[in-house]
């Protein structure tokens, strides 16, 4: 069954309520959520109804600490296409803002899972909070179970097999520290950036390496620096390359963004979404001066060069 989307939970259908849902914020969708939507998956066939997500949207630490640097693991298309690979088939982005922040756990539960969604199940990891003051716990989300006739699962910790743990922050913090391979361990899949791509300012191109330029926007910003890359093209194609995450300090660009040269390929592709995964990481920025402190175009051109032909080396391309 296709996966249905929904981004409010008031007024649904009867056919769009009655899922057995997993619950909480899932930015990343990295294995410890996959295990809560395994146990939403099992209560979803013993009750024979439908698996669900519910997740809330904008994320709440945006609304609690809007001054805080972007931290987002992936953006709504990416969750929906990782949720149709789970077989999930309903996905409600529950919007979130100051009215919902200001609900008593309870009147969370009943509000939305209730009287919105009329859960039949619902599965939360063991950290879970919700409700004003987030003094909702799982504990408490077993006893509103009982109050308001559905069942409940808590999820336990879940550790990667080296035993690292697996969080959202955790995962941050590595591609922070310029580990994607780590990130990709916790995650189950390279960390990937998905956007628009932008013209930019076509040095690249006047240096016979034209790059794709897509915004970070609300990303967790990666450790500035050039990476090894695969991308996935708007009609399906992946292309391996090389890019650039950072300020341009040499060319004086100051908000983050990604700059992707692809491998032998050199057609129009502005304003088509991409998305490019971070492989390997090679080496942070550099600013290309000379000692008259003009642009020091042939070593910037060199060392593009020698990051190409690294990443195609780890690439095998």
């Amino acid at each position: 069954m296709a996966l249905e989307v929904f981004h409010h939970w008031q007024g649904l259908a009867p056919a769009a309520r009655g899922a057995a849902i997993a619950y909480g914020n899932f930015d990343g969708l990295h294995f410890g959520h996959r295990g809560v939507i395994a146990d939403a998956a099992d209560a979803a066939f013993r009750l024979g109804a439908p698996l669900g997500i519910a997740s809330l949207e904008p994320h709440p630490q945006t609304i609690f600490h809007p001054g805080d640097p972007p931290f987002r693991l992936t953006n709504l298309h990416q969750m929906e296409r990782a949720a149709a690979e789970l077989a999930v088939e309903r996905l409600y982005f529950l919007p979130f803002g100051a009215e919902v922040a200001s609900w008593s756990d309870r009147r969370f539960v009943e509000e939305i899972l209730v009287k919105g969604l009329g859960v039949r199940h619902v599965a939360v990891g063991f950290d879970v909070t919700f409700g004003k003051d987030r003094t909702g716990t799982p504990e408490a989300m077993q006893r509103y179970g009982e109050e308001f006739g559905f069942s409940v699962s808590v999820t336990a910790e879940i550790d990667a097999a080296d035993g690292l743990k697996i969080s959202s922050s955790a995962i941050r913090e590595a591609l922070r520290a310029g580990d994607p391979a780590r990130a990709a361990h916790l995650l189950g899949r390279p960390f990937a950036i998905e956007g628009v791509v932008e013209k930019g300012q076509q040095l690249g191109r006047q240096l016979g390496f034209p790059t794709a330029n897509v915004m970070l926007g609300e990303y967790v910003v990666p450790r500035l620096g050039v990476y090894a890359t695969r991308t996935r093209l708007k009609d399906g194609r992946h292309l391996g390359g090389v890019a650039n995450i950072g300020v341009n300090p040499t060319t004086g660009v100051v908000a983050p963004r990604l700059e992707v040269f692809l491998f032998n390929f050199d057609e129009d592709i502005y304003g088509e979404v991409i998305e490019t995964e971070l492989l390997e990481f090679l080496r942070p920025e550099i600013t290309f001066r000379a000692a008259n402190g003009d642009f020091d175009v042939p070593a910037m051109v060199e060392q593009i060069h020698q990051d190409a032909a690294e990443a195609r080396r780890l690439l095998g391309a």
